[in-house]
């Protein structure tokens, strides 16, 4: 192998994510956050938590919360899904790493991703803020939207109840 053909094997990376099914739309993020995909059971309620946070639920003695993303994005629900999934995440709000849940319609697929195929999303476009975003990524022929969940589940809007008592 040429230094050439060596230099661009190294900087033809790719990572890989976890894909979602929310509303239709197939939203992915990060495997490497993914600690694992979970059957929806009900949370607990804890009282006075923003109307996205479902409660919070046992994982092996861990407590964690579970955040509705279809509340959290301001999308219609749907009293027809049943087979709805909790996909547990390793979040690390740049203190700490904890478990936090995501509570979504279903799992749909996992991607290889080459670094140079994320795009920017464009500006202000979606109900999701911006930080929020990755970017946006083509798989078989549809459009990935790439969650940055470190930014989403540690952001200013989750209340310290959920940040800090809970998880």
């Amino acid at each position: 192998m040429t230094e050439y053909e060596s230099l661009s094997v190294t900087n033809n990376s790719s990572r890989q994510f976890l894909s979602f099914i929310l509303a239709g739309e197939e939203y992915a993020t990060d495997i490497l956050k993914v600690q694992e995909i979970r059957d929806w059971t009900h949370a607990t309620i804890v009282p006075n938590s923003p109307d996205y946070v479902e409660g919070v639920t046992n994982l092996r003695g861990q407590i964690i919360p579970i955040i509705n993303l279809r509340t959290r994005f301001s999308l219609p629900s749907d009293a027809n899904l049943k087979d709805r999934i909790v996909i547990v995440l390793n979040v690390d709000d740049g203190h700490r790493t904890r478990l936090m849940g995501l509570l979504v319609d279903a799992f749909a697929e996992t991607y290889d991703i080459n670094d140079h195929e994320i795009k920017t999303a464009p500006s202000k476009i979606s109900v999701i803020d911006d930080e929020f975003i990755i970017g946006l990524a083509s798989a078989n022929e549809q459009m990935l939207i790439l969650l940055d969940v470190d930014e989403l589940l540690t952001s200013q809007e989750l209340t310290p109840t959920v940040n800090d008592n809970v998880a």
